[in-house]
């Protein structure tokens, strides 16, 4: 099986790298209104991969990076139980459930349960340098690797071009 994924060890960011444990900032229901007080925000770790586009990182055209999180199987059927059902992650990997993404695990690729899973319906924009300095504290970190990149941005990019129509042509 063709490794998913590269072990890296630079402060170079690139589309599909995974960044663990960075932090995101959590806002509460009623930030920010009805007050003009400075309010504290908190920040929680989240387990991320990069979705901005690799050029756009290396010629420093985007001052805030998007990312999504990325989940292990487990970690994500705790928050979200239907997919424990059975054929719910075989329907992510062919691609049927909007929103969501399959990676082979960077430890193990060839054991599915040990996939990972890429939610495109939450995204978080965060500082350039915030980034940089985060991947220089990891170190070794794992980068996807082609095809499977753009496997994975060609999936980010279906799931934002979808288009609802208001009406279709009756079935035949």
């Amino acid at each position: 099986m063709k490794p998913y994924w590269s072990s890296v060890n630079e402060s170079i960011l690139a589309q599909g790298d995974y960044l663990p444990d960075c932090h995101v900032p959590l806002f509460h229901q009623m930030y920010g209104i009805g007050s003009d007080a400075v309010e504290e925000v908190a920040v929680s770790p989240a387990n991320l991969i990069i979705v901005t586009q690799s050029c756009d990182l290396a010629q420093h055209k985007v001052s805030l990076v998007a990312l999504c999180p990325i989940h292990r199987l487990q970690e994500f059927e705790e928050e979200n139980p239907d997919f424990c059902k059975r054929g719910a992650w075989e329907s992510v990997r062919k691609g049927r459930r909007e929103g969501l993404h399959l990676l082979a695990s960077p430890d193990g690729p060839e054991n599915n349960q040990d996939a990972r899973v890429v939610d495109f319906r939450q995204i978080f924009s965060l500082p350039f340098d915030y980034l940089i300095n985060r991947a220089e504290e990891l170190g070794n970190r794992w980068r996807l690797d082609s095809p499977f990149l753009e496997h994975f941005s060609q999936a980010f990019a279906r799931f934002f071009m979808r288009v609802g129509l208001p009406s279709s042509i009756p079935p035949y």
